[in-house]
């Protein structure tokens, strides 16, 4: 096995853990898939990405529903609108690289770092609205967004739609982290169907790393039910200071 392949293969592994708690996975498997395949173009590593990362949430969803009890009412609207959106970023992604838009991401991840630090009891307790049609749509309405920038790019996806279940619908960390995975899973599907049309996927490699990002996953979801809401809190304060940290470098690099 080459070293390049290993490199990922761990990676894979890292990522399926921190993305089952908190999101945040694209943190570590994206940069490792661009370090070991530099040659390679960025739309074949971002489908290879995603056929790993939806094998790994959509086992982290199946280990949370035996444990948490969903607002299904809330969530699939939500996974229904990301799925179509994401779609449209997976397909604006084969048509232009990202990198313009790069700067955006550690300056919204900054805005969600400092208001959950602000507010030292946010997330930790389960009060979630009604799911009436004005908030069904406001979760469609968030969802889609979120979605469209995971089909176009991708880094920090699941943290926004954690953020998005706890402020905007009241939901606790463990049952928001939950929620969000559902609606990772509809994007990821939605954006792995354009790239592997478009051959846009290293399928014997990202099976590899769907298998190790699975055994993360439940390594990832098994703490996170067992530890509860307050360590799912400080593991997304952590990823989200890295993601902003990571994210930053990566724009200044790419002005250097």
């Amino acid at each position: 096995m080459g070293f390049e392949i290993l490199f990922v293969l761990v990676a894979a592994f890292g990522a399926g853990v921190i993305d089952a708690m908190a999101g945040g996975g694209g943190l570590i498997q994206l940069p490792a898939l661009f370090a070991a395949y530099p040659a390679t173009p960025h739309t074949t590593l971002l489908g290879t990405g995603k056929l790993a990362g939806l094998a790994g949430t959509t086992s982290a969803v199946f280990r949370y529903l035996r444990h948490v009890r969903l607002d299904w009412p809330l969530v699939l609207p939500a996974a229904a609108a990301a799925c179509g959106m994401a779609l449209v970023g997976a397909w604006i992604a084969t048509q232009i690289a990202p990198d313009r838009f790069r700067a955006m991401v550690p300056v919204l991840l900054t805005l969600v770092l400092a208001y959950t630090l602000l507010h030292r009891d946010f997330g930790l307790q389960h009060r979630p609205l009604a799911s009436g049609r004005r908030v069904r749509a406001l979760a469609a309405a968030g969802a889609g967004v979120i979605g469209l920038y995971d089909g176009f790019f991708g880094p920090g996806t699941g943290s926004f739609l954690v953020f998005l279940f706890v402020r905007g619908f009241g939901l606790d960390f463990l049952h928001a982290s939950a929620s969000a995975k559902v609606v990772n899973v509809a994007a990821n599907a939605a954006a792995i169907i354009l790239f592997g049309l478009t051959g846009d996927i290293l399928w014997l490699l990202g099976l590899a790393m769907a298998a190790c990002n699975v055994t993360g996953a439940q390594v990832g979801s098994h703490l996170a039910i067992r530890h509860g809401s307050g360590f799912v809190r400080g593991v997304f304060i952590a990823v989200v200071g890295l993601l902003i940290a990571k994210t930053a470098w990566d724009v200044l690099g790419s002005r250097a």
